[in-house]
């Protein structure tokens, strides 16, 4: 992995997709896609593998631009932060989708689980190697987290909760593994669930998890978010789920602060992991001063080291407007260079 500064700069995933790419009005106005949903897509189908290319070149260049350390796709070619992945597995039907309760009680499309969940080819590998090739600064990629999939499905074959996760556990083992291959830096596994489910999650979420971190030789992270901004406005000011990451086998954990003032105490609990912490408020489109970046993460300086700590966003930057989201790069990444002062 390149070296990196003190207080490096990164995106948690996702970036804000441009408006020539994906309808933002048929995005904004629905829950996160679990299933397929081809209709958000502006581009004919024939031309959509080019224009989603040039919209992730795009996106690298921002954060370049903007001066970030750890590079992402931008999640460009995604209609969600999991469908992606999910709906490349064997074992699961989303032509005939099941229902699930999103994270709001709000039910929603979901894959129904129909056999033995498998991955039977790599789903994001070449998105690995686009990023590599336009990109010479450290690089991270996004996969759904075990234990948020099988909670956004319609489990019709297992008949046990764990089991599903399990499953899921294994093939995203096996994409991760192929991502570092692939010569990715980072692998980041995304499980807003953790938060959204704590009952379930303290009974075998960590388990899940290390399942699919297991015999990974990478750097490897988890985010737990309470919900997209433009979605879930309500934010309480602590986690119902996170302490327990200190048994995840993962080397960084990526959690929101600046949007529900989070008290950083807790970070204490998790000593040995390296923080992504979100410092940037995605429910505002204004953006941040370097300097209230630099506040908000000196609110964390008394619980975790400086060299533990990774500068980010708070969650995915999808749903901003793509001048607030250039504007809040800048700011992440000159906030950043005011600690390193």
């Amino acid at each position: 992995m390149p070296d990196l500064p003190l207080f490096p700069s990164s995106l948690v995933g996702s970036y804000a997709q441009p408006d020539w790419l994906i309808d933002r009005a048929k995005l904004a106005g629905r829950f996160p896609p679990r299933t397929r949903a081809r209709e958000l897509w502006r581009p004919a189908p024939e031309w959509l593998a080019q224009a989603q290319d040039d919209a992730t070149l795009l996106a690298i260049r921002a954060q370049e631009v903007a001066g970030l350390d750890i590079v992402t796709d931008g999640e460009m070619r995604r209609e969600s932060y999991s469908n992606h992945f999910a709906t490349a597995l064997e074992g699961v039907d989303v032509d005939n989708p099941g229902t699930a309760l999103d994270r709001s009680g709000h039910p929603n499309p979901v894959p129904r689980v129909v056999g033995p969940v498998r991955r039977t080819r790599p789903v994001e590998v070449d998105d690995v190697r686009f990023l590599r090739a336009h990109t010479g600064r450290t690089t991270k990629m996004t996969i759904p987290g075990p234990f948020t999939m099988a909670q956004q499905a319609q489990d019709d074959h297992y008949g046990d909760l764990e089991a599903v996760a399990m499953a899921y556990a294994e093939a995203v083992n096996a994409e991760a593994r192929d991502l570092f291959a692939a010569g990715v830096d980072i692998v980041q596994f995304d499980e807003p669930y953790l938060q959204a489910r704590p009952d379930a999650a303290k009974q075998f979420g960590v388990r899940v998890l290390n399942r699919a971190l297991e015999g990974l030789t990478g750097t490897t992270a988890v985010h737990l978010c309470f919900g997209y901004a433009a979605i879930i406005h309500e934010r309480p000011s602590g986690y119902s789920f996170l302490p327990e990451l200190a048994e995840a086998t993962c080397d960084q954990i990526s959690i929101e602060t600046a949007q529900s003032n989070l008290d950083c105490a807790v970070l204490a609990e998790l000593a040995g992991k390296t923080i992504i912490l979100g410092v940037i408020d995605l429910d505002d489109h204004a953006v941040e001063e370097p300097a209230t970046v630099a506040r908000r993460v000196e609110r964390a300086l008394p619980y975790v080291a400086p060299e533990n700590i990774v500068v980010a966003t708070d969650c995915g930057m999808k749903y901003l407007p793509r001048e607030s989201a250039e504007g809040k790069l800048r700011a992440l990444a000159d906030g950043a260079k005011l600690l390193r002062g």
